[in-house]
């Protein structure tokens, strides 16, 4: 018999989530029925408080609930040097490598024509002006080793090609066709270590 009410609406909303299946979406229906529900509160609440109160940081896009982010906030960060990413988890991951200081600037996605996605729709604009006004040395891109993350670094490395401003992209210590969020502390550290000019 196939369920109805909340647990079909519950199954259905899991199933939406990046690698939940029918069967780990029943898991977690499950779970959380036999769980106390204070618990099963406190998750809502903590679903309802990341759309309402999590947002994109002014100046960089990380995620942050202040106007801010605590990178862009940190007197310790070397503001000269600003590691481009695609996404604010792959900003995570090069965090929890623990190897970079610099401030990051996060993209909020890559250019992919065929899906509709062009300049318009990231912060590429954002990022040329923060380089234009002045006291960025480095510019590192850390885009995906795809064919859309090497198209996006291409042309932010072209449009920053008149600031003097140095550009250099993560050496390919990352395998061609992996995503920056699923790489060990290791390969980014090394990737960040041996990154090259364009």
């Amino acid at each position: 018999m196939q369920p109805t009410g909340a647990i079909a609406r519950m199954l259905d909303e899991l199933g939406k989530l990046p690698g939940i299946g029918p069967k780990s979406a029943e898991r977690i229906t499950h779970f959380l029925l036999s769980t106390d529900a204070k618990d099963v509160l406190a998750l809502a609440d903590a679903l309802r408080d990341i759309v309402q109160k999590v947002h994109p940081c002014r100046q960089c896009f990380n995620l942050t609930e202040a106007d801010l982010c605590n990178i862009c906030t940190d007197v310790r960060r070397d503001p000269s040097v600003i590691c481009v990413v695609e996404q604010a988890r792959d900003l995570a991951s090069f965090e929890r490598a623990g190897t970079y200081r610099g401030v990051y600037h996060v993209l909020q996605g890559r250019l992919a024509p065929l899906d509709g996605i062009g300049p318009e729709k990231l912060t590429i604009d954002a990022l040329v002006h923060r380089v234009s006004q002045g006291g960025v040395k480095e510019v590192i891109m850390a885009t995906n080793p795809t064919l859309e993350g090497d198209g996006t670094a291409l042309y932010v490395s072209n449009l920053l090609a008149g600031a003097a401003v140095k550009m250099t992209r993560l050496a390919r210590g990352l395998p061609s066709g992996s995503v920056l969020e699923f790489a060990n502390t290791q390969m980014l550290a090394d990737a960040l270590e041996g990154r090259r000019a364009f």
